[in-house]
């Protein structure tokens, strides 16, 4: 099961006794940080948790799954995460 946008909220908003209203903008505020900084190509380093970063993927053959076409796929940006060792260890049981 995935941990949804309202579930945090919902967390925030129990953990720290924030009206939901409160808890929303404090998510959101956070959301638009971490968006902000990745559009500017900057990495957001997260201790104990993990690192988001830009990559820029090259143009690359590709094929359509469909038809079996060949095509060339364009440059693009993908965000990639690296999970702390911290994280990892808790996600591991160790």
């Amino acid at each position: 099961m995935a941990l949804t946008k309202a579930q945090i909220v919902a967390s925030v908003q129990e953990e720290l006794h924030f009206s939901k209203s409160r808890s929303a903008e404090i998510i959101e505020t956070i959301l638009e940080i971490i968006k902000r900084t990745l559009e500017n190509g900057d990495y957001v380093l997260i201790s104990g948790f993990g690192k988001f970063c830009v990559k820029n993927k090259k143009e690359r053959r590709g094929r359509n799954p469909a038809t079996g076409e060949d095509l060339m796929l364009n440059p693009r940006k993908v965000v990639t995460f690296k999970c702390s060792g911290k994280l990892r260890e808790k996600v591991n049981g160790s």
